[in-house]
């Protein structure tokens, strides 16, 4: 081949090569514009924009920012799978570490709602809030940029092996206090109420001082300030799901009430929302807590790490307010800043002797939401359904 030959079908070459790429890259790039839209970016940066926005603190990040913060979203970098998507540390170029998510959007109709929300969560600044710093709108499934909390989650340290670390009764106490403090922010305090609808120990992170952070908001919604509540498909987990909200589908914030509870007897017993290792009338927690402690022997279930003359008497005062806040019905229920406050006089030590003797004991137990959903399980072993062990949700509803 002569010389001449060799440099035309190398520039010949070159040339289709960058063809080649012009045309992928201006593919790619319409792409990316057509998910911004349909994923309502041009509806956030108006809102961002306009009048009323001022509080809102939230970045807009690029496909290639979040591509390059998670190594190309390598293996290696996830944090969780399951039901509510998959979690991914990243790095920043500034050298922060986040925590990336793929969101759940399930149509196009529900894209206002989904900004709205983004929105709304961008402006919770609350200690003990995991914070939405921002997201990212050009890929298929959009993602969500958070804080990223470095010592697990709460189910991690009370259930999971791996974790070498023992919380002591104070420490549960105060996770318990962080936890309702922050849903009853969420739930009165919040400009427009918002009803997380997922609480469990597998949303709750602890940071290095084992502070609580509540987390996961992709099952939440706002209720309107003309709404006492919502009628929405059923969507939570197993074991924390309200059984009136299961039911009927009327969403308040009494459901969030009743997760609560389970959280609180979590805490107290050192065991899981659902065992199947535990006898059949006993799988379910809440029924197996609320039993034992009618029936006076609850000391039994009690995590023996927390259980001794100087805890007794807080211990039971607590159960009272979990076997409260996961009767049947809602009207029955607390509200989350009377739990609080409740919870909050514990551990200032001000509560005077016999306070908790208004709470309305349990007539009978009723707690599940119908013993069809469990007697189909045959798995031995135990399990609190969680989304980040990549086990099932009861997810009826398509996301947001």
């Amino acid at each position: 081949m002569q010389p001449g030959t060799t440099i035309g079908f190398l520039v010949l070459l070159l040339s289709g090569f960058c063809i080649n790429y012009g045309l992928r890259h201006q593919k790619d790039t319409k792409l990316r514009h057509q998910f911004f839209e349909r994923n309502g970016g041009v509806m956030l940066r108006e809102r961002l924009s306009g009048a009323g926005s001022s509080n809102a603190d939230i970045k807009i990040f690029t496909e290639e920012g979040m591509k390059t913060a998670t190594n190309g979203y390598d293996k290696f970098r996830i944090l969780g799978e399951g039901g509510q998507g998959t979690v991914y540390k990243g790095i920043l170029q500034d050298n922060s570490v986040v925590a990336i998510k793929k969101a759940r959007l399930g149509d196009s109709s529900q894209v206002e709602q989904f900004i709205n929300e983004v929105l709304m969560l961008s402006q919770i600044n609350h200690r003990n809030v995991v914070k939405l710093l921002g997201c990212c709108l050009e890929t298929e499934i959009p993602l969500l940029v958070y804080e990223f909390i470095t010592n697990g989650t709460l189910f991690d340290h009370l259930h999971n092996s791996m974790f070498d670390s023992s919380l002591t009764w104070e420490h549960r106490l105060r996770i318990a206090v962080e936890i309702a403090g922050t849903l009853a922010y969420l739930h009165s305090s919040a400009s427009i109420p918002i009803i997380h609808r997922d609480i469990k120990t597998a949303n709750i992170l602890l940071d290095e001082n084992l502070t609580a952070k509540v987390a996961d908001f992709g099952a939440s919604r706002l209720i309107p300030m003309d709404k006492e509540q919502l009628t929405t498909m059923v969507q939570g987990t197993l074991g924390y799901l309200d059984p009136e909200y299961y039911n009927t589908g009327l969403l308040n914030d009494k459901s969030d009430v009743y997760s609560f509870g389970v959280v609180l007897m979590e805490l107290l017993s050192g065991q899981k929302a659902i065992c199947f290792e535990r006898p059949p009338h006993s799988k379910h927690l809440v029924s197996y807590f609320a039993s034992a402690r009618k029936e006076n022997r609850l000391d039994e279930i009690i995590d023996r790490q927390v259980l001794n003359a100087d805890t007794h008497k807080d211990i039971q005062e607590v159960a009272k307010v979990a076997v409260w806040c996961t009767r049947l019905t809602g009207e029955e229920r607390p509200r989350m800043k009377e739990v609080a406050a409740e919870l909050e006089a514990l551990i200032v030590k001000t509560t005077k002797h016999g306070k908790l003797d208004q709470f309305p004991e349990p007539e009978e137990i009723k707690h599940l939401p119908g013993g069809h959903i469990f007697s189909a399980q045959n798995d031995t072993s135990c399990s609190n359904y969680d989304s980040i062990n990549n086990v099932p949700n009861l997810d009826i509803e398509a996301g947001r």
